[in-house]
């Protein structure tokens, strides 16, 4: 009897590979249909997992999901429900204790054909959460179920931040605001790097260090035989931020000193607020969440919402802070409209000074997002030619704008 040829193992029918893959994408497409935010990258991230891992047991599994699929802990109990209802009862650990290779794989796909009805829907191909006409403003949809016969109605937390991402900063309400916190924890304002004065060892130094090369001359009876090299250590550059909080641009500011409190790299920056004074909220906005940081922002500084004299705001820092070495050198962020109720020729004549001591302005102005915007009168046109870049920053998805703002390296001459 003859044996049958090839390579039986890698049927596309019955390739573990593939049934996984599959597995996992539509056990995404719940947990996203049930208000977890999980994506491609994740449903491939908790395929690999169970690649590597080879759970052999429902709790093992449960871990495995929650390590690759649960963005927060507030997503825990979401998607605890959902897989007890996808594949509590379904899953026999046995059936993979035959092979010690092979994962819970032929299990998984029989429990993905009996998913629940009530869940059916978004592994049959569903439209994506955001453009489901039966959603409401609230961010729940309601979902029929033909066996049950009654609506369901499941939180869609996922397609609430997607609206919001793309939402300007103005639109948005306090509560809405915080929800995209941990999506700006993502982010990284990183500022270009200087060299300092410290020194450190290094092969392609320029510079002899002298005493370690005659402390290493003794192992040798004296004769240098080594040469130990340094150079300069290079440090991030200080960020200073100048926040405009007249009434124009209230929420804008609320957006901004949040991305400051949440983003990497922004902890050690230098905060001002100014609208008819300038205020340092440097000290207000260490070590506390950003809820109560906001909220002592505005005790802090008690033109909140006021008028706008940005001209006098800038004189005001740079004769006491910014001669005294703290614009020296740094990147300066400037967050305004330019609404000047000031003189604009002083603002022109402090942006000068000012270009003159930093090593970049960056100024994010919320009206640029329209491409029909000119600077052509009030402070923006004093200011603009001495901007090394000018950003709109006025929604979440336009932030990454500003982060390469702030890290490129070069001056614009």
């Amino acid at each position: 009897m003859a044996e049958p040829t090839g390579d039986v193992s890698r049927d596309p029918i019955r390739d573990p590979a593939r049934d996984l893959a599959g597995i996992a994408a539509r056990f995404a497409g719940v947990l996203h249909s049930a208000g977890v935010p999980v994506g491609p990258d994740r449903a491939a991230r908790f395929a690999r997992a169970v690649t590597v891992v080879s759970p052999r047991s429902v709790p093992e599994l449960r871990s495995l999901a929650h390590a690759t699929l649960a963005f927060h802990h507030a997503h825990d109990a979401v998607l605890d429900r959902v897989f007890d209802a996808v594949f509590a009862g379904l899953l026999d650990p046995a059936d993979s204790r035959g092979d010690e290779n092979a994962p819970l794989t032929e299990a998984l796909a029989r429990a993905s054909t009996q998913i629940p009805p009530r869940y059916r829907s978004a592994t049959a191909g569903a439209p994506p959460s955001g453009s489901d006409p039966s959603a409401d403003d609230s961010g729940r949809r309601s979902e029929k179920s033909r066996d049950e016969g009654q609506e369901i109605e499941i939180p869609s937390a996922g397609s609430e931040l997607e609206r919001l991402h793309h939402r300007e900063f103005s639109q948005l309400t306090p509560d809405e605001l915080m929800l995209l916190a941990d999506r700006m924890t993502d982010l990284r304002l990183a500022t270009p790097m200087r060299p300092s004065r410290r020194m450190r060892r290094a092969a392609g130094g320029r510079r002899i260090d002298l005493r370690s090369s005659l402390r290493l001359a003794h192992r040798s009876g004296g004769d240098p035989l080594r040469l130990v090299r340094r150079k300069r250590r290079e440090r991030p550059r200080r960020l200073v931020v100048l926040c405009d909080i007249s009434g124009s641009m209230e929420p804008y500011a609320r957006a901004m000193l949040q991305l400051l409190y949440c983003a990497a790299g922004a902890a050690d920056a230098e905060v001002f607020t100014f609208a008819t004074r300038l205020t340092r909220l440097t000290p207000v906005l260490a070590r506390t969440l950003p809820g109560p940081a906001l909220a002592r922002a505005g005790e802090s500084a008690p033109d909140w919402s006021g008028g706008t004299r940005i001209g006098a705001a800038l004189q005001e820092f740079l004769d006491r802070y910014g001669r005294a070495g703290m614009a020296r050198g740094a990147v300066v962020m400037v967050i305004s409209d330019g609404w000047e109720t000031g003189d604009p020729t002083l603002l022109g004549q402090q942006m000068a000074r000012l270009s003159r001591l930093a090593h970049r302005i960056v100024w994010v102005n919320p009206r640029t997002q329209s491409p029909k915007y000119r600077p052509l009168v009030g402070g923006m046109a004093a200011a603009w030619p001495f901007c090394d870049a000018v950003v709109s920053a006025h929604r979440m998805d336009a932030l990454d704008d500003l982060v390469r703002a702030l890290a490129e390296p070069s001056r614009r001459h």
